[in-house]
């Protein structure tokens, strides 16, 4: 079986939007810039699809494609923060530095236990997916007034709705980290 499925091509594609992404927010042409990064999210969704349909599964697409997720969600809101851009909703950056320290925090939570106390399977959780769908939405609110060129509380909103889900989500995986330690020690 090839690696280079149609999933696995599609997951690429999203990745090669990204640099065409950061172009377009710097150099002002938002409007663009929200039609890539919602193409980007599309192949999010049919790179799943196109996965399940065809039965082609890969171990590259396993990997690729949370990386591609990740590297998608950090550039955006890493760029949706830079000062000077003149964005009328720019994000914060203790909110980007915050999500940040999150998914670097799970990274070595689960290498941490995975060294202590041998390899363990960390299944996203529902809170995880919901913090990837409200920073996602957060987004795509940030770019729409953006593009529109005026400010939102709806953006505020989500702002404080990603905060909050990120705490959450942080919160849970330690609980779940510390539940497999336990666990580990009882055996």
């Amino acid at each position: 079986m090839t690696a280079l499925t149609p999933a696995n091509q599609l997951t690429l594609l999203r990745m090669l939007l990204i640099p065409a992404f950061v172009i377009l927010v710097v150099y002002g042409h938002l409007g663009w810039a929200l039609v890539v990064f919602v193409t980007a999210g599309i192949t999010d969704a049919l790179d799943g699809l196109a996965a399940r349909w065809t039965g082609e599964k890969t171990s590259l697409g396993a990997w690729l494609d949370p990386a591609a997720d990740k590297l998608l969600l950090v550039t955006t809101f890493i760029v949706l923060t830079l000062p000077g851009l003149g964005l009328a909703n720019r994000l914060p950056i203790w909110l980007t530095v915050l999500i940040i320290s999150r998914d670097v925090g799970i990274v070595l939570t689960v290498a941490i236990v995975n060294l202590a106390i041998g390899p363990r399977t960390f299944r996203p959780s529902i809170f995880g997916k919901i913090a990837t769908a409200t920073y996602i939405l957060t987004a795509v609110v940030a770019m729409w007034f953006n593009y529109r060129g005026r400010h939102s509380g709806i953006f505020d909103l989500f702002v404080y709705a990603s905060l909050v889900i990120t705490l959450v989500s942080a919160f849970h995986y330690v609980w779940h980290a510390t539940r497999i330690v336990e666990a580990s020690g009882q055996s």
